[in-house]
């Protein structure tokens, strides 16, 4: 009998040479319609066994794990795109170069209504100077953070071929780098485009709201360091909690590509309709 680690070995060759195979695994939707066995492989959960029966709070309180419920909030009114969160997250997570869990981009409007997108080293470096190349007056520049979604349908985890990609009891999707194949399906069905593969480890990497930290009861890195509050996260069992007021209060909040069905637990307030 083949142990595990030579199964996932045959699997890796095996999707290597499946081309047509990626352009079906990309087709969450129309592998709804299959049968049992995709709708099972859809709502993978994390074992368990793996995970604490209880987590600390961001504010010092204790949930029920299988209770908890995240959200992350970012306040495009307040980014000034100076690009902290982004060096955060990659001291803490030592990003190579080229590759990003989180950047911000600068949206620029010029008064045709043309909009010009950029995000040059992810915004690693701040924006400290203006754009020189556009021909026209600009009317208005804004900065807006990407970063994971955290699906509760997340079609990364619906197309993971060896169940890599995840999500945890308590909403958080991540990857079992063990198990990952690097077969890239989760980097094409991604339809926020936050994930790459890692040039060392070959596997999938992505932004995981600091996962490790939440379970200490801290905040993610980069909502720690910003200096002006444009990132907010926390529980929404905790009534108390700022991202609580903020989705329960007045303004305006969206979530990028509403119309895909993922049903994001990333909001935006502030967000224009030019933010794609």
């Amino acid at each position: 009998m083949k142990t595990d680690q030579e199964k996932r070995a045959f699997l890796k060759k095996v999707l290597d040479g499946t081309i047509a195979g990626s352009l079906y695994l990309v087709m969450p939707m129309a592998g709804l319609a299959m049968g049992n066995n995709t709708k099972d492989h859809a709502s993978r959960k994390a074992p368990l066994e793996k995970l604490p029966e209880q987590v600390p709070g961001i504010r010092g309180k204790t949930y029920d794990i299988l209770d908890q419920e995240f959200a992350f909030v970012v306040d495009i009114t307040r980014c000034i795109g100076c690009g902290s969160c982004c060096v955060a997250d990659k001291r803490e997570y030592n990003v190579p170069d080229d590759n990003y869990r989180t950047w911000v981009e600068r949206y620029v409007k010029g008064f045709s209504d043309q909009v010009y997108v950029d995000a040059p080293n992810g915004g690693l470096d701040g924006y400290q100077t203006p754009r020189l190349d556009i021909d026209e007056l600009i009317r208005d520049t804004f900065f807006v953070p990407k970063l994971c979604n955290m699906c509760k349908e997340a079609p990364c985890v619906q197309v993971c071929p060896v169940g890599a990609t995840f999500t945890t009891p308590d909403g958080f999707v991540l990857v079992d780098h063990e198990r990952c194949v690097g077969c890239a399906y989760c980097i094409q069905a991604c339809p926020y485009s936050v994930r790459y593969i890692h040039p060392t480890t070959k596997t999938v990497d992505k932004c995981t709201w600091c996962y490790h930290r939440v379970r200490k009861g801290l905040l993610p890195a980069c909502v720690d360091v910003c200096p002006t509050g444009a990132r907010k996260f926390g529980s929404l069992r905790d009534e108390s909690s700022e991202v609580y007021q903020i989705l329960k209060g007045p303004g305006v909040l969206t979530v990028l590509k509403k119309e895909m069905g993922t049903w994001p637990a990333l909001y935006y307030k502030g967000a224009r309709r030019e933010v794609v």
